[in-house]
């Protein structure tokens, strides 16, 4: 029995996907004739027409909004509709079921490639014992009531833990109450809450040399998430308590105060303010957009990433640790946590044009920033600029240093954390290529 070495099955991945990739463009190209051309040029229109609608329903209001909206609708079922009726259906089926292959492929030999590839030592190792006076701050008010909902008070304190419990609309400091706690002996701090709630207490615990503990018990559980933790049921993150291993990883400070996620200026930020917000999310975003995207409000930023200047932003998020996506609406994960930089995304768009061009060329628009660093600072001209931190609105003077803490967290998790499997990088088609482009190695042969 012989099993093909995993380096020459992602070669072989790499060339399919190449091919699919190649066979797409070919059946497009060979659709040009006959008016083929006047259709796929139309179907790109389209796409720079929904582009355009998408703009003017968040940038404006009224009647220009609600046209907007029809065109962002109108114009892909008109783009599908010119298809159909110029007969190019066969080709829009066959190229996108071609590309889809490709994509597909391409996934495949990328995760095929790391699998052969040695992986770097284990991150995480066992705490030199369990904790035996654990203190657990939770918000029963966080993500909608989870600390009731999943027992975590009584599991908790089964498991031989202090809970500290929040009263719902009191306006604890979370910080001065993990002070406590350590001055009385705790040798571990833990939150279930909210990842602003998070943030405040991991500062308490880095500065004391504690291990900390995070309950995803909060709405989104973004810090949860990028750690691997079952979001879906907090409780099992109490597992950490009696088999956990620990972790080590960055901390983001902004103006002196930590963060473990983001802390997002302009654009957001200004939302994130409006009192309204915790309640109507989607609906304050609606109606603050048109003012903050024509200019009327906010302020322009200007940051220096390291050495490298960003002006005129509109919207700025800096990361700790830079996400894997480019979609300033959706950045989705942070593949590490533990590469001491800082991650940066900036976003200006002055127009429809813009707007189109961002929707259709991605992280390729000149739209976007994308940048790595040690040291962000922002810049405006007002005094003082909104700013969330982790979801929490702020205000701040002017400048405002973000910076990043190398490894100065320690986190206990579970050993079994669902979400802990390593995720894919971007897909990189110049990667693909090379891999595809490579000589074949050699298949070991390994009896059975």
């Amino acid at each position: 029995m012989s099993k093909v070495d995993p380096s020459d099955r992602a070669r072989t991945l790499a060339r399919y996907a190449l091919l699919a990739a190649g066979a797409a463009v070919l059946v497009v190209l060979l659709s040009l004739g006959d008016g083929g051309s006047l259709v796929i040029l139309g179907g790109l229109a389209g796409l720079a027409l929904c582009a355009v609608g998408a703009w003017w329903f968040l940038a404006h209001r009224g009647a220009l909004r609600v046209w907007g909206a029809v065109l962002a609708v109108a114009a892909p079922v008109a783009v599908l509709v010119l298809f159909l009726t110029g007969g190019m259906w066969f080709t829009a089926l066959a190229a996108t079921a071609l590309w889809a292959a490709a994509l597909a492929c391409a996934r495949a030999a990328l995760r095929t490639e790391r699998r052969a590839e040695p992986g770097p030592a284990p991150a995480a190792a066992g705490p030199d014992r369990p904790p035996r006076r654990a203190v657990l701050i939770m918000n029963p008010a966080s993500g909608g009531g989870k600390v009731a909902r999943f027992g975590l008070v009584e599991r908790a304190e089964a498991l031989g833990a202090r809970v500290h419990l929040l009263e719902p609309g009191s306006h604890t400091d979370v910080a001065q109450l993990a002070r406590d706690a350590v001055a009385e002996g705790a040798d571990l701090l833990g939150v279930a809450g909210g990842d602003g709630t998070q943030a405040l207490v991991a500062a308490v615990a880095a500065e004391h040399g504690l291990p900390f503990l995070v309950i995803s018990a909060g709405t989104r559980n973004h810090f949860a998430m990028d750690l691997g933790l079952d979001r879906t049921d907090p409780s099992r993150c109490l597992d950490a308590l009696t088999d956990g291993v620990e972790l080590r990883v960055d901390l983001g400070d902004v103006a002196g105060r930590a963060f473990v996620n983001t802390v997002s200026f302009g654009v957001y930020a200004e939302i994130v303010q409006r009192p309204e917000y915790r309640d109507a999310k989607a609906g304050t975003a609606l109606d603050a957009l048109p003012d903050l995207l024509a200019g009327g409000a906010g302020e322009r930023l200007d940051a220096v990433a390291d050495r490298q200047t960003v002006d005129g932003q509109q919207a700025l998020l800096v990361s700790n640790n830079p996400y894997a996506g480019a979609d300033p609406l959706d950045v989705g994960r942070r593949p590490r946590l533990d590469r001491g930089e800082l991650g940066v995304l900036g976003v200006r768009v002055d127009g429809a044009a813009q707007a189109a061009d961002l929707a259709v060329r991605g992280a390729f628009s000149p739209a976007l920033t994308i940048l790595t660093a040690r040291r962000v600072e922002v810049t405006a001209a007002a005094p003082s600029i909104p700013v969330a931190v982790d979801g929490e609105a702020l205000t701040l003077p002017t400048p405002v240093v973000c910076t990043v803490r190398p490894r100065a967290l320690r986190v206990l998790v579970p050993r079994d954390r669902p979400g802990a499997a390593p995720q894919d990088p971007p897909l990189d088609w110049w990667w693909v290529a090379k891999v595809a482009l490579t000589r074949r190695g050699r298949e070991a042969d390994i009896a059975a």
